[in-house]
């Protein structure tokens, strides 16, 4: 594997990484379990000492870590700032809420006089994170942040497109003065992640990503008989009732699909709209896709930034290609794109049917795909006909009929007015092919713990 430092925008190589050897690794997680031995015996205090400060750190120097996200992965800067902002929000909520979230709970008297039960938060051990390229700081900051606040220590490996961003968040938490090896990055192989997940002392894996990186993952996790948490991709559906604000609804569906140059995983990528209100919604939303502008996105003029990477590019115009060749209407909207860099035209899909691929599949970046429902009935279920359950969001001026419309779209997420999005205090999580397990909020900080119970029986209580 080749860690490659490529900036989008010129498609030039900024800088390489050498696979780390098998050796360094065993040194890595070496020190790993010793730290955990110090660290999980750490008082939340201290802990929180540490983090508070990362967070600190990363606001101070905003622009210089922002600046690598937008270097590397082509991000919009006012987006990288945001994400800097968003990962610092992160560290930070979980510093001051862990001890509150992890606190022993007091079950009373069990059956009598069988004992006094308490139930305990402890954590696991050396959690192994696998995490993307499209989020470089958020994805880690959200696997760091409770974990470590729990007293686990993290082994990260990244994105091989962003291994500036993953040097950068470890030595992050080095300039905090955090102890060495509580959090680390290593530009290691296929191979070597199938041995860290085989390694004993490594107690559970997280992983952001692919469907297929996850499967393969989940597979080798389970037949270690570790715990696992797969947040995969997404096909969200953004439905848009007879009775929503179009003007309103129009501008959030374009930043719902656009956010992040249209690589997320909560994106709205299938945009569904009830028949009377749809010749007027396409047009509206044709024209605000139209106004993009490509260019640098280090430029606060630029709103259509270049994809990840080329690879990228050629993947996108492949899957729009079989999308056409099997019937569905596609229309390129906007000026040319630059032909140097990693530019995806702005791309609209229309008329897909049930038997074209593009039906169920993620389409990562700026390509929106449009569906025409006979009402809302017919709305919720394209919605709920996909492979993938992780957000969704429903637009309409009777918020309570949107919320009992939400109860009924098969996902993890779903919001009323706003495309899904995310926050410290929410929690984070997808079924069926998006993945299993919950990151952020209350619920993101017990997935890796063991939640022993203690139960106090009296000497003399009865067999």
């Amino acid at each position: 594997m080749t860690y490659m430092s490529t900036n989008p925008f010129t498609n030039e190589v900024v800088a390489t990484f050498p696979d780390m050897t098998d050796e360094a690794l065993r040194v890595i997680v070496d020190r790993a379990q010793t730290t955990f031995e110090s660290w999980r015996l750490t008082p939340f205090a201290e802990r929180s000492h540490f983090i508070r400060r990362a967070a600190a750190l990363l606001r101070e120097n905003a622009d210089e870590y922002a600046g690598l996200l937008t270097l590397e992965m082509g991000k919009l800067f006012a987006e990288s700032l945001g994400e800097v902002e968003l990962s610092a929000s992160i560290l930070e909520y979980y510093a001051d809420n862990a001890e509150k979230f992890l606190a022993p709970e007091h079950l009373g008297i069990a059956s009598g006089e069988h004992g006094d039960a308490t139930v305990v938060s402890e954590p696991l051990g050396i959690l192994l994170g696998v995490q993307p390229w499209n989020f470089p700081y958020y994805q880690l900051a959200r696997v760091a942040g409770p974990n470590l606040m729990a007293g686990n220590v993290v082994i990260v490996k990244h994105a091989s497109i962003v291994p500036q961003a993953a040097a950068a968040f470890e030595r992050l938490f080095r300039d905090a003065g955090a102890p060495d090896g509580l959090y680390t990055n290593v530009y290691a192989t296929k191979e070597q992640v199938s041995a860290l997940v085989d390694d004993h002392r490594i107690r559970g894996v997280a992983l952001t990503g692919s469907e297929q990186a996850g499967s393969i993952l989940a597979a080798r996790a389970g037949k270690n008989l570790k715990k696992s948490t797969m947040e995969l991709g997404g096909t969200d559906a953004l439905i848009v009732l007879a009775d929503a604000d179009i003007d309103k609804t129009v501008t959030w569906a374009l930043w719902g699909r656009m956010n992040n140059g249209g690589q997320c995983c909560v994106a709205s990528k299938r945009i569904i709209v009830v028949d009377s209100v749809a010749f007027e919604f396409i047009e509206k939303f044709t024209a605000a896709m139209t106004r993009l502008a490509a260019g640098d996105p280090f430029l606060a003029s630029t709103t259509l930034p270049p994809m990840s990477s080329q690879s990228a590019v050629d993947g996108l115009r492949s899957q729009v290609k079989i999308a056409a060749d099997c019937g569905a209407v596609v229309t390129e909207v906007g000026e040319s794109v630059p032909s140097t860099g990693a530019f995806m035209q702005p791309t609209i899909i229309t008329e897909i049917d049930r038997e074209n691929p593009a039906y169920d599949e993620e389409f990562f970046g700026p390509v929106a795909l449009i569906f025409r429902a006979r009402d809302e009935e017919d709305a919720i279920r394209i919605a709920n006909d996909s492979s993938y359950g992780l957000g969704g969001s429903i637009f309409t001026a009777d918020v309570e009929h949107g919320k009992r419309l939400a109860s009924q779209i098969d996902t993890g997420m779903v919001f009323v007015n706003h495309p899904t999005w995310t926050r410290a205090d929410l929690p984070f999580g997808g079924i069926k092919k998006s993945g299993y397990g919950h990151e952020l909020s209350h619920f993101g900080i017990t997935e890796f713990v063991n939640k022993k119970l203690i139960n106090v029986v009296p000497i003399d209580a009865p067999a």
